[in-house]
């Protein structure tokens, strides 16, 4: 795995990496990726929650009291909701979303797969995910485990990240470009 030179990359990277090898070693990769999942989907959707990881003014045992009665309620025990609490008692709970992120890479390069994120201006099919998933497999020369988040902004088309590539083919963006190439010609 390649070191970001940002301080908080490397903060999640060193986490993500440390749970996984306990998931591993524990045979529940599966189950505390899917718990890490439920989470972030928590976490999209809840402004609230959002502010909670991301705010200093909350104290470490208020974040942890808030992670954990989060976590009960929404099932995730065992491995992952230890790890949510563990993250938020060390005061890292800014750190989450990068942390969710890398623990998805990871997983993935272990079963030999790569993964992508694609933002997508609506929620997409499981029909529309396979065709995905089959399309970057053949880019990839592997098997492409996605990650898709919803930005409504987009308008329409997708913006898919793979490693360092970028295909963006929102409707936001050939917006934007047909405008600046009007403004060239005018």
């Amino acid at each position: 795995m390649t070191q970001s030179s940002s301080p908080i990359s490397g903060v999640a990277e060193r986490y993500a990496g440390s749970l996984f090898d306990l998931a591993l070693e524990a045979g529940a990769v599966a189950k505390v990726e899917a718990d890490l999942g439920r989470f972030a989907a928590l976490l999209d959707g809840s402004a609230d929650l959002d502010r909670l990881i991301k705010s200093p003014v909350f104290s470490g045992e208020d974040q942890e009291r808030a992670i954990s009665a989060i976590a009960d309620k929404a099932k995730i025990a065992g491995l992952t909701g230890n790890f949510l609490r563990l993250v938020a008692r060390n005061r890292r709970l800014f750190a989450l979303p990068g942390m969710i992120k890398a623990f998805r890479q990871i997983a993935a390069e272990h079963r030999g797969e790569t993964s992508a994120e694609v933002t997508s201006a609506h929620a997409l099919t499981a029909a529309q995910e396979t065709e995905l998933k089959s399309a970057l497999k053949s880019v990839a020369g592997k098997d492409v485990a996605i990650s898709v988040a919803v930005d409504p902004s987009l308008l329409g088309g997708l913006i898919v990240k793979m490693g360092s590539r970028q295909i963006d083919t929102s409707l936001k963006t050939k917006l934007n470009s047909l405008k600046l190439a009007l403004k060239e010609v005018g």
